[in-house]
């Protein structure tokens, strides 16, 4: 066959082609095939937002995976999933609408609302798509799922009454992170999936005195002024010591170690925490009196003393520590804010006032009362909504939870069956995480979200919960058909309370919307609609196989599907898992729309390509959980190292086949040395590939491309040329081999240029419906591949020579030394051509005048406890050089015979040797540099070879033209041309050389004609 003309690549051209050419063909449908299934699961992206480089990262890993596995034979479906629930959705539809706060959603409507969510969800959908099929990335948008779907929904609701069926959902009065401005809790884990959540903010801290009914001054500390309004206890730790000082005269207590940090020096005695316990107190201000069992001294063990007074007020309504340290003691929790924030009734002064607002007032009261010790100002980090980035607060709400707490430990045991990569996250970031894992807040007090399908009677006196798992059993009980389970169609679902004889009580749905987390966790059933269909399907493929997402997912996504696979099935959600660093701007920093500190992906797309991406991104340190930068220049260092290598192999291939006629065929059986290294590495290249890519070492795997890439362009190839020339069936067939299997092998890495090389190759209709390579088919010669290896490891350490003695490539030399234990006898020839010497001399290390010299290190700590005092007798003969060592490895120093471990012996290059050089293996080579009129004669003439190549070129001649050269160059150069008129003309397929001497010394000049 005629293989295509291939020039110079222009890969976002070549890629266009290669995705229209998919569209037309439906080469991604084609490619879902087979029975044995491989399960990915895609984790759902919002719409309402563009894509970025975080989704560019994920994307890749989940289109590389199942394109290998698909070549490994398995059917891979790749649902698209769109997340479309929770404050994401409800924050832009509030920008849209010119809505602030929830009283206003509530006036504009909750149907009119909860549309213009539905709308904003969908927003991007259009350019998503656009993105991810110029990424390359195969995926099923046409059987999508959304969270927002009924079914979807369904399954939502059923695991939620599973839960509560088994007694794993309760409501309760809890202290949690609470967004203000959203009017919503948050769960802990929320707060730990980014870094930027914690950000250092400046608050006052106050130290404020209360007085104890013994008389004495008791001192707390605290950084929120605004929680002292409902302080209900103070709290000490049982075995802190404390001690009482005169401070104005007055006996005032605080912990012993936090003495000096107040200046106070006058003890006047020693107490412990437990002397202190149950001891009341007059309240600072008298807005809660008559709390049962309040203002007392309680005992907590968190406190400290690292910081304060070692004495903690306590708000068990704004504190999560607080709160179960006065439950201990019957001290009830009670509000004093609304979910606003702002101070209600119950303290009339601050009544309206936003509580950071109120630090300022409440301040000014506790410094007129004279309950205020100190006022400082403290830079702490604090948490902030990781939606709306407002800072948070703690405070109780009513919640409905996941008992995470009673499946905590089988939850440990269920991550030991899960595959992390890296490893180091499995008893690392998450295994950690599930080790302290907390009750589950899943409630949210709004809107745009699955429901919580609980109802319960409006009248306590006939109380009834009645809880809903299903579509059908909604419908059963309400007599309406269900086409809608979004608010505020569900609220309307009510009837006859069955409890209550009077007939006069409702039941009703609690308004609160389940935690966006709890649709995500809830994906691997809920896409297939579970278990309402394909239950045999979801049952014979659970858990998954494989899914990816950034490091902060061990504490989002990965942990709550983890979370309900444990609760629901007692069983992981997945099997394996690559959790990914963070994509940074080139600057180190976050990545920011405004400082522009990063290369816009549609313009790297449209200059480098979307393999180009790719196989920067997939080969990075990102994908063992390193953070990675993004630069214009990473991005085509890749271009360069790979993309360009890997493409001039292919045009090398088409241009001397082409030239001679033939046809490359698979083949392994050419005895050349050349073509059985280069079929020897390929060997090696799949089954390095094939055992990064099963253990999801995806970067490992790039590597091993690009080394292997490396060998055939810059090596063979260039080692192989005069066989190419001549049109050596072996040379073509080998290299066809080494690019077909090659292009299988780096398929899933590099997915479009690979497509149009190997289409280009074979004729045939995609690289990816074909499967990945047998390693069986290839040969092995681990012998001949390392012997190889210490061949190049020599060339190149003879190229270092020349280029540090300023001797450029295609200047011969005449002899080349290599002292090596290694047997390079069959590869002299090789050695020679690629240094450009004359002659190659094989030597032992020990059989020339080696320019090298070998010191011996003695390592004290390791002999001196064998050798006692004797250690430094032989550290001094080892500086004195009265040390050997035998034929077979024995070295004596001083007399005494040393062992492995207690001692090292480097080999170095002695002064005076700069054309000398040591080899990685060991050994040495030594380059005679010496250029005499005769080879420099040679090397001028190997110079105006170049120069006519070029010249034939530029002049649009065929590898194979012959032409007819005239050469005009200074007398010198001109005697060169004459000398070795025979090597240009055969190089360059002259049939005529004409060479005229310009006695001016001008430029060399080459005129090329047919």
């Amino acid at each position: 066959m005629s293989y295509p003309r291939v020039g110079a690549p222009d890969f976002p051209g070549i890629e266009r082609g290669v995705l229209e050419y998919w569209e037309g063909d439906g080469t991604f449908r084609a490619s879902l095939k087979g029975e044995d299934e491989f399960v990915f699961y895609d984790g759902p992206p919002f719409a309402n937002g563009l894509p970025h480089y975080g989704h560019l990262l994920t994307g890749y890993v989940k289109d590389v995976v199942p394109r290998y596995q698909t070549m490994r034979g398995h059917r891979v479906e790749r649902r698209f999933g769109w997340d479309t629930h929770g404050l994401p959705a409800e924050l832009e539809a509030q920008r849209v609408l010119g809505l602030k706060t929830k009283a206003e959603i509530l006036q504009l409507g909750i149907a009119k609302f909860n549309d213009a969510c539905r709308a904003s969800v969908l927003k991007y959908t259009d350019e998503w798509r656009s993105y991810v099929t110029r990424q390359a990335r195969w995926v099923d948008f046409e059987h999508d799922y959304k969270t927002l779907n009924p079914d979807y929904m369904e399954s939502v609701i059923w695991a939620f009454k599973t839960l509560y069926d088994k007694g794993l959902v309760y409501e309760g009065l809890r202290v949690l992170p609470y967004c203000w401005n959203d009017e919503t809790p948050l769960s802990n884990h929320e707060l730990r999936m980014d870094d930027d959540v914690y950000q250092p903010r400046q608050d006052p801290s106050v130290t404020v005195a209360v007085e104890l009914e013994t008389g004495e001054r008791l001192l707390a500390w605290t950084t929120t002024p605004w929680t002292l309004p409902s302080n209900l206890a103070m709290a000490v730790g049982p075995d802190v010591d404390y001690a009482v000082v005169l401070v104005d005269g007055r006996e005032t207590i605080l912990a012993e170690a936090r003495l000096a940090a107040y200046g106070y020096a006058d003890v006047v005695r020693r107490l412990k925490g437990t002397d202190l316990i149950g001891l009341h107190y007059t309240p600072l201000f008298d807005f809660l009196a008559g709390t049962d069992n309040a203002f007392q001294v309680i005992a907590a063990d968190h406190v400290t003393t690292d910081d304060g007074t070692g004495v903690v007020h306590m708000a068990p309504a704004y504190g999560e520590e607080d709160q179960l340290a006065c439950d201990a003691v019957g001290i009830p929790t009670v509000l004093t804010v609304d979910d606003a924030a702002h101070f209600t009734a119950v303290v009339p002064p601050y009544q309206g006032l936003h509580v950071f607002e109120a630090n300022r007032p409440i301040i000014r009261d506790l410094r007129a009362t004279g309950a205020l010790v100190r006022e400082d100002s403290i830079v702490h980090s604090y948490p902030h909504c990781w939606r709306c980035r407002n800072p948070l607060i703690y405070k109780a709400v009513s919640s409905w939870f996941v008992e995470v707490t009673r499946i905590r430990d089988r939850m440990v045991e269920l991550n030991e069956q899960i595959t992390w990569v890296p490893e180091h996250v499995k008893h690392g970031q998450f295994g950690k995480w599930l080790s302290n894992a907390r009750d589950w807040s899943i409630s949210r007090n709004r809107f745009w979200g699955s429901p919580i399908p609980v109802w319960r009677s409006d009248d306590p006196a006939y109380p009834r919960i009645d809880v809903y798992g299903s579509i059908e059993e909604l419908e059963r009980d309400f007599g309406v058909e269900v086409r809608d389970l979004h608010r505020p169609y569900v609220d309307e679902l009510t009837r006859p309370n069955p409890d209550d004889p009077t007939g006069r009580s409702t039941m009703r749905r609690v308004p609160d919307v389940l935690d966006v987390w709890f649709d995500s966790g809830s994906m691997s059933f809920a896409q297939v609609h579970y278990p309402f269909e394909n239950t045999d399907w979801f049952e014979e493929h659970f858990p998954g196989d494989f899914i990816v997402e950034y490091i902060g997912q061990t504490r989002g996504w990965f942990y709550t599907m983890h979370v309900l696979a444990t609760a629901l099935f007692d069983r992981p959600a997945f099997r394996s898992c690559l959790s990914h660093g963070i994509v940074l701007g080139n600057d180190g920093q976050k990545m920011s729309k405004s400082l522009r500190n990063y290369p816009d992906v549609t313009e790297v797309f449209d200059r480098d390509g979307a393999d180009a991406m790719r196989w920067f991104l997939m080969s990075s340190p990102i994908l063992r959980g390193g953070n990675l930068v993004v630069t214009e220049q990473a991005i085509r260092d890749g271009v360069r190292q790979t993309l360009i290598p890997l493409w001039n192999a292919w045009s090398f291939f088409t241009l001397y086949a082409n030239a001679a006629g033939v046809s490359g065929r698979w083949s392994t059986t050419s005895p050349h040395v050349l073509d059985r290294y280069l079929l020897a590495g390929l060997r090696t290249l799949v089954v390095d590939v094939q055992t990064h890519l099963d253990r999801y070492d995806i970067a490992s795997a790039c590597d091993a491309v690009q080394s292997y890439t490396e060998v055939l362009t810059n090596w063979y190839i260039r080692r192989s040329r005069d066989r190419f020339w001549s049109g050596s069936q072996d040379a073509i067939n080998t290299l066809y081999t080494a690019l077909e299997v090659l292009c299988r092998t780096a398929a899933p890495l590099l997915p479009l240029v690979t497509e149009d090389i190997w289409r280009g190759l074979t004729g045939e209709r995609s690289v990816h419906l074909t499967d990945w390579p047998s390693y069986a088919e290839l040969p092995a010669d681990p012998e001949l591949v390392e012997r190889m290896e210490r061949a190049r490891e020599v060339c190149s350490v003879a190229s270092s020579i020349r280029k540090a003695s300023g001797i450029r490539a295609r200047q011969p030399l005449l002899k080349l030394t290599v002292a090596t234990s290694a047997d390079l006898r069959a590869l002299v020839p090789l050695i020679a051509a690629e240094v450009n010497v004359r002659d190659v001399v094989l030597t032992s290390v020990d059989a020339v005048d080696a320019p090298v010299s070998q010191q011996l290190t003695v390592n004290a700590r390791a002999a001196g406890p064998r050798l006692g005092r004797d250690v430094q007798q032989v550290i001094k003969a080892s500086k004195s050089g009265d040390w050997s060592v035998s034929a077979d490895g024995v070295v004596v120093a001083g007399g005494i015979e040393l062992r492995d471990g207690e001692y090292t012996l480097e080999t170095t290059l002695a002064d005076g040797h700069e054309a000398s050089a040591l080899l990685p293996g060991g050994g040495f080579v030594v380059l005679d540099t010496t250029v005499t009129p005769d080879l420099e004669a040679e090397g001028v003439a190997r110079d105006v070879v170049r120069a006519i190549q070029q010249a034939r070129r530029d002049a649009g001649f065929e590898v194979t033209d012959r032409v007819r050269l005239t050469v005009t160059a200074d007398p010198s150069t001109a005697a060169a041309v004459e000398t070795h008129r025979d090597l240009i003309m055969s190089e360059t397929l002259a049939t005529a050389l004409e060479v005229i001497e310009d006695m001016e010394g001008g430029e060399l000049a080459v005129s090329v004609s047919a």
